[in-house]
């Protein structure tokens, strides 16, 4: 099983034919531009489809604090994602309030978890679109 720099490592070596399909699932890096350093930060995400978008979710397995690559990303929205070998910029952007729950539902159908991540927090866990730049 992959996780943390050794999937991402893996999964850029080889287009996502190692670490895209991940535990029963789907996985994209979304690289961010750290808000305080600057430099790249590229984190492994499960994803989904949401027509031409690609969705994931800032749950930090429902810890207190949003993860650090959402964080960046509000401060930085312009992004690069890997879906496989297809690599491409988007903006990020939280999702809005009318689109959160069908968002958070179809996330939750391919990682249950986290309905229980979000149980475990106060914090509202953030649903996020990728939107391919142009």
């Amino acid at each position: 099983m992959l996780y943390g720099k050794e999937h991402v490592r893996r999964y850029q070596e080889t287009d996502g034919a190692e670490g895209h399909d991940w535990n029963n699932t789907t996985v994209l890096l979304l690289t961010t531009k750290g808000r305080t350093s600057g430099r790249p930060y590229t984190t492994p995400l499960i994803y989904q489809r949401d027509g031409e978008n690609h969705v994931v979710v800032a749950s930090k397995g429902g810890a207190p604090a949003d993860p650090d690559w959402y964080l960046n990303l509000r401060t930085y929205p312009d992004v690069e994602v890997q879906v496989k070998g297809d690599r491409f910029r988007a903006r990020a952007r939280t999702a809005t309030d009318e689109e959160r729950s069908r968002l958070w539902e179809l996330m939750n159908r391919t990682w249950p978890d986290y309905d229980q991540y979000q149980q475990k927090t106060d914090r509202e866990i953030p649903v996020v679109v990728l939107e391919r730049a142009a």
